[in-house]
């Protein structure tokens, strides 16, 4: 690959991209596809529920558009990815962020809730990296990054699916960057500490979030925004040099 001679976009501008957001109804994805939109993206919301999708979509305005997939089934990936091929007639950005966390002790987890947390978080991200990395790699460029978490770096009670999920994650984001940044095509990345999401909020109210909080250094939880401005500059021309990197945003909670 020639050596880059552009200057660096320090606004980290995504002006006449379309980029695919998955699970990009709620949380993580719907903060991911507003702050794109606000740099100057069209998004595709993707998402199991197309109803809130579309709904989503419409509240960002433009030529936003949402398709309901569901990441765990291939015919439905397909499906999805190559209508939003054909409404738009190209897709420059991928950002993963469909994902469940069924929780258990390892001896009480189901070997359904196990098949399926993997289905979703792992399955999931290599389907749809699949369908969108082959058109990026027929135009010779592309920015893909798959939501992965503290849990695809350290072990934590309870998640015993779940950090196998994310520690898979991180493995096949290894991969396809290293087969595919040849072509020019990046794949990273974004690993969050607790997001300060309508769920996460539920689920660490109290002595339970208190107590992971005063493992954290920083003190705190991460807000939406916070891991959509690192998906941003992963996804903007700024981190081209940035290729299988895992980027932490945890607070420092994997560092002790």
């Amino acid at each position: 690959m020639a050596e880059s001679t552009s200057t660096i976009d320090l606004t980290f501008g995504l002006g006449g991209r379309v980029a695919v957001v998955s699970g990009g109804a709620s949380g993580i994805g719907a903060a991911v596809a507003s702050t794109f939109v606000a740099k100057g993206a069209t998004v595709a919301v993707v998402d199991l529920d197309e109803a809130a999708a579309t709904s989503t979509a419409e509240a960002l305005g433009g030529q936003c558009r949402g398709f309901g997939c569901d990441v765990s089934d291939p015919e439905s990936v397909t499906a999805a990815i190559g209508a939003v091929h054909a409404a738009y007639g190209r897709i420059d950005v991928l950002v993963n962020s469909a994902g469940i966390a069924l929780l258990a002790p390892a001896e009480e987890l189901t070997a359904t809730a196990f098949a399926k947390t993997l289905g979703v978080n792992v399955t999931g991200t290599f389907l749809v990296s699949q369908a969108v990395g082959r058109h990026m790699l027929a135009a010779g460029h592309g920015k893909i990054v798959n939501m992965a978490s503290q849990a695809g770096s350290v072990a934590l009670d309870d998640h015993a699916a779940y950090c196998a999920s994310k520690f898979a994650v991180i493995g096949l984001t290894k991969v396809l960057a290293s087969e595919w940044g040849p072509r020019g095509v990046t794949v990273n990345t974004v690993s969050p500490t607790v997001v300060l999401t309508d769920l996460g909020r539920k689920a660490w109210e109290g002595p339970k979030g208190d107590a992971l909080k005063a493992q954290i250094p920083t003190g705190r939880f991460a807000l939406p925004e916070e891991i959509a401005a690192a998906v941003l500059f992963l996804c903007s021309d700024a981190s081209d040099m940035i290729n299988g990197a895992d980027l932490l945003v945890d607070g420092g909670y994997s560092i002790r």
